[in-house]
């Protein structure tokens, strides 16, 4: 059997190395700046975030550039 995913309209934010005002705002207290590096906090516990990567709404989690790109397209408002 195939599956497709099923198109979802998401929320997110990119990383860049010098927008953190913006990640914390769009995450709100799960965004953490006091270590060396930036994580965030998921269901799954803490997660480093890395310079390009995506921050998805809802449950909140990094993803790698490649597989946003793979898994999304934008969604013109």
């Amino acid at each position: 059997m195939k599956y497709r995913k099923r198109p979802v309209v998401i929320e997110a934010i990119q990383f860049t190395g010098d927008n953190h005002s913006k990640c914390k705002k769009f995450i709100g207290d799960r965004y953490d700046k006091t270590l060396t590096y930036p994580n965030c906090t998921t269901l799954e516990g803490v997660m480093r975030v890395r310079e390009g990567d995506w921050l998805i709404e809802g449950e909140i989690y990094p993803c790698k550039p490649d597989i946003f790109e793979a898994t999304y397209e934008k969604v013109e408002d």
